[in-house]
């Protein structure tokens, strides 16, 4: 058998000496660096899949689809951090109980208050990365994910043209498709283009093209050695046309007005501004590294493990009440934006609440230990 109490008095002299803390931080950073990778990978294939769906259906430009996937990963920071940091403290805790070494501490003295020191600086740091992320860096990605759309939609057809797939122009008159595109000329092959002129319905195939810039900024897009098939369908009065040389003017495409997004308001223009939506958003940025810092508490009694309950159970309790908590701060903040919450409540009653609980599960397990103790004597 195992001499618990002279382990006892090594663990706690260790405690003492600060080598108890960093192991244990360590411990909770190695598991949030593991956790966070995945978290950030499930989210960016994620993301990555949509994006490429958009760019074979031709709404979205293939050339601005890692721009635009960074930016979303970077608006997704601030969630999959709080996540994180929130599971790699449980998983921490979670193992010290599977292997008896939080029986040892308690058995020293050391109750479940004292495991809060260490948490928290681990958690600290991590939660001012949340705050600068979520008050500074997401915003200005919404932002620049806008405008990174509105200049590819500003973007004339031809520019946008894939190899392979059908384009549609901006005003809808024009369809493309083109076989191959060589990229450091700018020439095209084996070009198809179907047109409506004059209400008749024209369509041309060339087998190579090239875009042209006049002196006075007109552009063009030149065929070469094609054929134009126009009429109307169901008449007999096609005519066809050979040509060596057909240009068609490229109209360009004009940027469409975004509507104003409160997601991409800098946190000092929504301070400025006050209004119930504009709250609403400060509220949310705000309560992201709240809760982050709430849920790390929370995780030191939810990491608690009962052999006999299955050592999954904790986990399970511990995401349903994460689900709750992020769940009643988007409620909350909608109903501060609709005006039906006053924003003081809206900002710090469901984090007010949340500690209130942390408290009383605290309360409840050291009780709980204690009289466990009183029974063994």
């Amino acid at each position: 058998m195992p001499d618990y109490p002279q382990t006892a008095r090594i663990k706690s002299k260790l405690f003492h000496k600060g080598h108890f803390h960093r192991a244990l931080v360590l411990e909770f950073a190695g598991n949030g660096v593991l956790v966070f990778a995945t978290l950030l990978g499930i989210v960016v294939i994620s993301q990555l899949i949509r994006f490429l769906g958009e760019a074979v259906s031709g709404k979205l430009a293939a050339d601005g689809v890692l721009a635009l996937l960074g930016f979303s990963a970077l608006n997704y920071l601030p969630v999959l951090l709080s996540m994180s940091l929130f599971i790699s403290i449980l998983l921490t805790l979670s193992r010290c109980y599977r292997d008896s070494e939080m029986v040892v501490w308690f058995c020293a003295g050391i109750g479940l208050t004292r495991w809060i020191r260490p948490v928290l600086w681990y958690a600290v740091p991590v939660v001012m990365v949340i705050a600068l992320l979520s008050l500074v860096l997401s915003p200005w990605a919404l932002k620049k994910a806008d405008d990174y759309k509105s200049k590819l939609e500003s973007r004339d057809e031809v520019v946008t043209v894939t190899a392979g797939v059908f384009r549609e122009s901006s005003q809808s008159d024009r369809v493309y498709f083109v076989e191959r595109v060589d990229a450091g000329t700018g020439q095209v092959g084996n070009v198809f283009v179907r047109s409506v002129q004059n209400a008749q319905l024209g369509t041309m195939v060339a087998r190579q093209g090239f875009q042209e810039t006049m002196p006075n900024g007109d552009r063009f897009l030149v065929l070469l050695n094609g054929t134009r098939y126009e009429g109307t369908p169901g008449l007999l009065d096609y005519r066809i046309v050979e040509f060596e040389r057909y240009a068609m003017r490229i109209e360009g495409a004009t940027a469409k007005p975004s509507l104003p997004n409160v997601r991409t308001l800098t946190t000092q223009a929504l301070w400025r501004n006050p209004t119930t939506w504009n709250l609403s958003e400060l509220e949310w940025r705000l309560g992201l590294p709240i809760s982050a810092a709430v849920l790390a508490l929370l995780a030191i009694v939810l990491s608690y493990v009962n052999p006999r309950a299955g050592r999954s159970l904790n986990m399970v309790l511990a995401m349903v009440l994460y689900m709750l908590y992020s769940n009643m701060i988007s409620v909350t903040n909608a109903w501060v934006g609709q005006g039906k919450l006053s924003p003081g409540i809206g900002l710090w009653g469901i984090h007010a609440l949340m500690l209130l609980i942390t408290a009383l599960l605290f309360y409840w397990r050291m009780t709980l230990f204690s009289w466990r103790r009183v029974f063994k004597k």
